[in-house]
């Protein structure tokens, strides 16, 4: 099934100042994070983000913080999102697909993910922005999510999905996002 913007929130995960030097491909993730923010503020889709312990593992990397310093992140000790309350009151009546983002594929993005899809909600993972420290990680986990019965897919297409068609008044905008 394509994804609506309309249906959908974007959850971003643990993007941190201490986790992401260790991230392989953490500067693509924080790019990518970042195209993700911006459509979904241009089509209207909530975001949710959290911050894992954050006394040790600090805030939200800049630019994210700047681009979402009008939201609170939603602090969390357990590896998955759900396992606060919190998170899973934050998404809003009518959601029924959450298209995740963040660090560690294999730990909290997995984690997080599988409990979403045990909740009943469609879950598309934007492959080029979920990362992990271990390139085989991230690969093993894309895989077991991909089994487990999550969408995968690539921030680029998630961007026009939510478009849906070139008359969309945020058509142009989104353009000049992927041509960043």
């Amino acid at each position: 099934m394509r994804l609506t913007s309309a249906r959908s929130a974007l959850c971003l995960i643990d993007v941190q100042e201490k986790l992401m030097p260790t991230i392989t491909t953490g500067a693509q993730v924080v790019t990518e994070c970042c195209r993700l923010v911006e459509a979904a503020t241009l089509f209207d889709t909530p975001v949710i983000f959290t911050e894992q312990y954050r006394k040790g593992l600090g805030p939200t990397v800049e630019p994210l913080a700047t681009k979402l310093q009008h939201q609170k992140p939603i602090e969390k000790m357990a590896f998955s999102c759900c396992g606060n309350s919190t998170f899973l009151q934050e998404i809003p009546e009518g959601t029924d697909t959450l298209v995740v983002c963040g660090i560690e594929t294999h730990i909290c993005v997995a984690q997080t993910a599988l409990d979403l899809l045990q909740q009943g909600y469609r879950v598309c993972i934007a492959a080029d922005a979920v990362g992990s420290r271990r390139k085989h990680d991230h690969q093993i986990a894309i895989r077991r999510l991909e089994g487990s019965g999550a969408m995968i897919s690539t921030t680029e297409a998630i961007l026009f999905e939510w478009c849906g068609t070139a008359k969309h008044p945020a058509f142009k905008k989104m353009c000049e996002l992927i041509a960043k």
